[in-house]
């Protein structure tokens, strides 16, 4: 929290350092101006939360002149067209809000196979309306194993495979002309233990090594192991890793390491590791990236007799960060990524934090639905979990690169009379098919034998039967799977917030079992829900409308185009809308002066709804949906069909 001491000491330092800050702008009077309104504004938010961290420091002044010179060096060194993008950004800060807003994500290589064919493909994407493009991560990592690039061997350097540090710079400036932000991974928990840093710790740097976790013996290691959560039990539990080729005084050290023995974790104690991680951050947005997905921030700050997860510190690291991206390059947002407790998972959301955040109750309760038929956690999540601070909004999703996991809060379940243990259980094997009768095809991820805990695998399609139709030849199945897919596509797009396509989903890919014929895939499941983009389906879908691939991609794009003309759904605020049938979720959406009405069923069966609710929110006893037919309220009841989705706005003449 900004004090008033904050705001005094920011006006001191601005006036101590200004002539300093000043020189990096090299006579850019404009450019050392429009710094120094950002400092005025901006100055005592990064002074309270550098100061709440690090302010016990006698060098703290020091440390903080440092990183605003850093500050001052990426601003006068932004290119035009960006600060230009800084200036209309400041104009519309909420454009991720807008009901035109459609966000896509990719694996560069998967997706296009390098940088150039990605650009290449830049009429796609158009053509699907995507505006804002987020890239899986692309640096150069350690060859072998590297969690899926989530092992970072160098932050300034692109993966050679897929192109140069150059070709990025160009690819963001392509999008940002077509109107797409150009969205990365940053991974700051922890870098591969072949970058720079790592390398320079391991040849006994002193410096190098105090931005890692590291110990000679196992001491501290052992105060805090006690109270950590195993995050892959495969590994035994246990977060440190013996590295005998770290110089030290035992023949080696103990490194922290949360994910895998070749992650290192940097420790936000020191703030050598804040500022060098946030020379990484500035260097990117100077690149032309608008938007950062922050990795695993819960894991930022370390506390001994805690779980080390979602400590006040790791909010204050990235409200230090937030503070110097409003510096340097006001343009650059953040994304959290938390999968954790809900409640959590909100903490940290806000315009000083991240303005964006997945939604990952939001998706699993989705699933959920689908499998139980019915809409009471998912619509009681909505009711009392979807709302967020002024300006900022949940990103929605139906599954990423990662696995699905049953995060909803076991006091929710609870209050509703379910088991959560018991009702994880039954969701995992319902979507591995262990438990009959089950429509989806998916893949067990990270079972841990002692507590029987998973996550699930597998494409959209796959999960929402699409395979399983295919292969039992069912023309009823296929249709009940492909409304599925529907729906799914539906909630996302009009529940407010800013939707994202994993691509592929759009022509309905299916899992893709060849993972495990390759020795690098083999042992992670999640790759069989990372199929390569298939062309030849898209060709498919785009001349056969009645294929099931048809089907998805031409119902997408359909919805798709009204939600574009549809500016109710701008914004985020939501009203669920009571039906008393548990099958049917009903919302309404409004913006400004419109408003709309969304019904969806989460049944294989037809079902009937109460017209007067629906009156009552529309405001209106006539209604049009989003395919252009008329509907009476007038009457009792109002029928669906299987797995229903209807997006309702008011007749003119109604209004």
């Amino acid at each position: 929290m900004v004090a008033a001491w904050h705001v005094t000491e920011s006006g001191r330092v601005r006036r101590r350092l200004g002539p300093r800050l000043a020189a990096a702008f090299a006579g850019d009077e404009a450019r050392a101006a429009a710094f120094d309104d950002r400092l005025e504004r901006h100055l005592p938010h990064l002074l309270a939360a550098l100061h709440e961290l690090y302010g016990w420091r006698y060098d703290f002044f020091w440390h903080l002149e440092q990183i605003l010179e850093l500050a001052a060096r990426a601003a006068a060194t932004r290119p035009a067209e960006l600060a230009a993008l800084d200036a209309a950004r400041a104009a519309a800060p909420t454009w991720f809000q807008d009901h035109r807003a459609l966000g896509a994500v990719a694996y560069v290589d998967r997706f296009a196979g390098d940088l150039a064919g990605l650009r290449a493909r830049l009429p796609y994407l158009r053509e699907l309306g995507v505006t804002y493009l987020h890239l899986m991560p692309l640096f150069r990592s350690p060859p072998g194993e590297n969690d899926g690039g989530y092992a970072v061997s160098d932050y300034r350097a692109v993966d050679p495979r897929l192109g140069s540090m150059a070709e990025l710079s160009e690819l963001a400036c392509a999008l940002r002309r077509a109107g797409i932000a150009l969205v990365l991974d940053f991974v700051l928990n922890h870098t591969a233990d072949d970058h720079p840093w790592a390398e320079a710790a391991k040849r006994g740097d002193a410096d190098a090594q105090a931005l890692y976790w590291m110990f000679d013996d196992r001491r501290e290691p052992d105060r805090f192991q006690p109270y950590l959560r195993a995050i892959f039990p495969e590994r035994g539990g246990d977060a440190f890793t013996w590295r005998p080729d770290v110089a030290g005084p035992q023949g080696g050290k103990w490194v922290w390491t949360t994910f895998y023995p070749f992650q290192w974790d940097l420790n936000y104690r020191n703030p050598e590791a804040l500022a060098a991680i946030a020379g990484e951050m500035l260097f990117l947005a100077n690149q032309g990236v608008e938007v950062l997905r922050l990795d695993a921030v819960p894991f930022l700050w370390k506390e001994p007799g805690t779980s080390c997860e979602n400590r006040p510190q790791a909010h204050l690291v990235v409200e230090a960060l937030n503070a110097l991206a409003a510096l340097a390059a006001p343009a650059l947002l953040f994304k959290s990524e938390a999968i954790v407790h809900p409640d959590e998972v909100v903490r940290w959301i806000g315009v000083e934090k991240s303005r964006l955040s997945y939604h990952p109750l939001l998706m699993a309760l989705l699933w959920e639905a689908l499998a139980t038929g019915e809409t009471r956690l998912l619509a009681d999540a909505l009711e009392r979990r979807h709302a967020l601070p002024e300006g900022t909004a949940w990103v929605t999703y139906l599954r990423g690169h990662d696995d699905i996991g049953w995060g909803f809060a076991d006091e929710d379940a609870r209050r509703l009379g379910l088991d959560p243990v018991g009702h994880r259980a039954f969701l995992n094997a319902f979507y591995t098919g262990r438990r009959q009768p089950s429509f989806a095809r998916g893949l067990p991820f990270q079972e841990n034998p002692r507590t029987g805990d998973a996550r699930v695998c597998g494409t959209l399609a796959s999960l929402a039967g699409l395979e399983q139709a295919l292969a039992a030849e069912d023309p009823w199945a296929l249709d009940l799977a492909l409304r599925r897919i529907l729906v799914l596509h539906g909630v996302i797009l009009t529940v407010g917030g800013l939707p994202l396509l994993y691509l592929g989903d759009e022509i309905a890919q299916l899992n893709d079992y060849g993972f495990r014929d390759d020795p690098a895939h083999a042992g992670d499941a999640r790759w069989v829900h990372r199929p390569r983009f298939a062309d030849a389906r898209l060709a498919t879908a785009r001349a056969d409308p009645a294929s099931p691939e048809g089907r998805v991609w031409h119902g997408l794009m359909a919805l798709l185009a009204a939600r574009r003309r549809t500016p109710a759904l701008g914004g985020t605020e939501l009203r669920l809308v009571e039906t008393g049938n548990p099958h049917l979720l009903a919302y309404r959406r409004r913006h400004g002066a419109a408003r709309c009405l969304v019904l969806a069923s989460f049944s294989p069966l037809p079902q009937r709804l109460p017209s007067a609710p629906l009156r009552l929110a529309l405001d209106a006893a006539r209604a049009v949906g989003w395919g252009g037919e008329g509907l009476d309220l007038a009457g009792d009841t109002v029928p669906l069909e299987p797995y229903a989705f209807h997006v309702l706005t008011p007749l003119p003449d109604a209004a």
